[in-house]
């Protein structure tokens, strides 16, 4: 099982997301269904694992978080535009929550998270050939309104299972605990 935890934002922030994916070229845009905020990855693991997790959160109790969108940023690999992301603010509640989880994964016998966490709403992948310019990706952003900066709230933690697909990854709650 591929699994991670995740936020998913509330209905009307996905839909000011969706409302913004259009008019780049090469983007493979997220679905409704696709829109979270990864926590943790958690990676491949087997059902005992995956039980244990899930056992572990259900004796954790965690905080609702406020936030709210933040721009837009991209992560790259081999220097191309790889994703397309929002940004989300504060950070800091999103990376208390990162690292405690981070922790918890670890304490199952799970390799600590190797990346620095970047708290952020994922719009649109890009296969290598057709990652964006620098200039396609600029046009694309200075047409972008300013996201709304109104707060809203997660209130669910959500352990996802991904399956990968022609069309990219369908992602299948497996687990929620709700916050509180």
């Amino acid at each position: 099982m591929r699994l991670f935890l995740a936020l998913v934002p509330p209905a009307a922030t996905r839909r000011v997301l969706l409302d913004t994916m259009h008019a780049l070229p090469g983007a493979r845009w997220q679905t409704d269904a696709q829109l979270h905020v990864t926590l943790r990855f958690v990676g491949d693991v087997d059902r005992h694992c995956a039980d244990a997790l899930v056992l572990a959160l259900r004796h954790e109790r965690f905080a609702r978080v406020e936030s709210r969108l933040d721009g837009f940023g991209h992560f790259e690999r081999r220097g191309r535009v790889d994703q397309l992301w929002a940004g989300l603010a504060p950070r800091e509640p999103l990376e208390r929550l990162h690292a405690r989880l981070d922790r918890l994964c670890v304490g199952l016998g799970l390799e600590p998270e190797g990346r620095k966490y970047v708290p952020h709403i994922t719009l649109a992948r890009f296969a290598r050939t057709m990652a964006p310019s620098p200039e396609q990706l600029a046009v694309w952003l200075s047409a972008q309104p300013l996201l709304p900066g109104a707060m809203f709230t997660f209130d669910r933690l959500v352990l996802m299972q991904s399956h990968m697909g022609r069309d990219g990854s369908v992602y299948e709650p497996v687990f929620d605990v709700g916050m509180g």
